[in-house]
């Protein structure tokens, strides 16, 4: 199966299933970017619940395309992500291991959205020794044919899925740092799995 996919700031469990289980992976370069979506935020579990993380961007001009977006750096948002993230995580059982790795998305600027995300991406490809590739969009197309088109399935707004096989996925349960106290809660960002989970998120997603 080849996936087509909107860019997203350190992706959800639903994202991630379909990244783990396409053979060809494709990044929507062309579209209109869209505010008030994962392009641009993460969702973790902190001590006090269900936390997002937005990244600011420049200002959106009328119908800016992604690969065109830029961050803004004008607040110190790297250094309040990374404290959020360090606070939610610093004791779960594989922090220490990936903390070097995911501290460099927080101590160096990038100028585009696009490639921040993508890097991310490539980053937990290497982590767990995966071998995919990611493509970029060369032109828009309404209608994708030959693939599985969730540029607008995977959404904050949109809470349904739509794949009963992917909601069995993220309803099963793993161990999460402040699980105890708020019980499981599913399809946050893939750092949630990964901190929790270290290798074996790999296994996770094989249903």
């Amino acid at each position: 199966m080849d996936v087509v996919l909107s860019t997203a700031y350190w992706p959800n469990l639903h994202y991630f299933y379909y990244v783990f289980n396409s053979s060809n992976i494709f990044i929507e370069a062309q579209e209109h970017y869209q505010k008030q979506s994962f392009r641009n935020r993460t969702t973790i579990l902190s001590a006090n619940g269900v936390l997002d993380l937005s990244i600011p961007v420049k200002k959106i001009a009328h119908k800016q395309f992604t690969s065109e977006t830029e961050i803004c750096y004008k607040e110190a948002w790297q250094s309040n992500h990374w404290r959020a993230i360090t606070s939610a995580y610093r004791n779960s059982p594989y922090f220490e291991f990936f903390e070097m790795e995911l501290y460099d998305f927080y101590k160096t600027e990038h100028r585009f959205l696009l490639e921040y995300n993508t890097q991310q991406l490539k980053t937990v490809f290497r982590i767990l020794k995966m071998k995919k590739e990611i493509t970029y969009t060369s032109s828009y197309e309404n209608e994708v044919k030959n693939c599985a088109d969730l540029r607008e399935v995977i959404h904050p707004k949109k809470k349904t899925l739509a794949d009963e096989q992917v909601s069995v996925v993220l309803s099963e349960p793993y161990y999460q740092t402040f699980g105890s106290k708020f019980g499981f809660t599913p399809n946050l960002s893939i750092l949630d799995l990964l901190l929790n989970k270290g290798l074996e998120t790999v296994d996770y997603f094989k249903w």
